[in-house]
């Protein structure tokens, strides 16, 4: 992947129809921020294709890479959140509050439902 330069819609734009494992897949096999920058700037304009503006888009991307980091070992969701300046949207950075315990995790739905409208 080459890096954006701003003038060009993105050749390997996402396509319209994706799974939300074809969309953040391959954004938790990332390395390097080079790669996670130019990778966010697809997400980001798959996200924009819909209608959001670039401020929400990428603050959805952001959540939403968190999230499905989360479902990965602690390892690759540090990468993520790091390459890609996200957080995991319940649980908060890994950096700062550590990986979850199963409790932890499992006490989270119950709250979430207490708390819905």
């Amino acid at each position: 992947m080459s890096a954006p330069t701003g003038e060009e819609n993105t050749v390997d734009a996402l396509p319209h129809h994706i799974t939300i494992g074809e969309k953040y897949g391959p954004a938790m096999k990332v390395k390097d921020e080079a790669e996670a920058a130019v990778y966010f700037e697809r997400c980001v304009e798959h996200t924009m294709a819909r209608g959001r503006t670039r401020t929400e888009a990428e603050a959805i991307e952001r959540s939403n890479l968190g999230y499905y980091a989360g479902y990965y070992d602690a390892e690759t969701r540090e990468r993520v959140e790091r390459l890609f300046r996200c957080a995991h949207p319940v649980f908060g950075a890994i950096a700062e509050r550590g990986q979850p315990t199963a409790g932890q995790a499992f006490s989270v739905g119950p709250k979430a439902a207490s708390e819905a409208p």
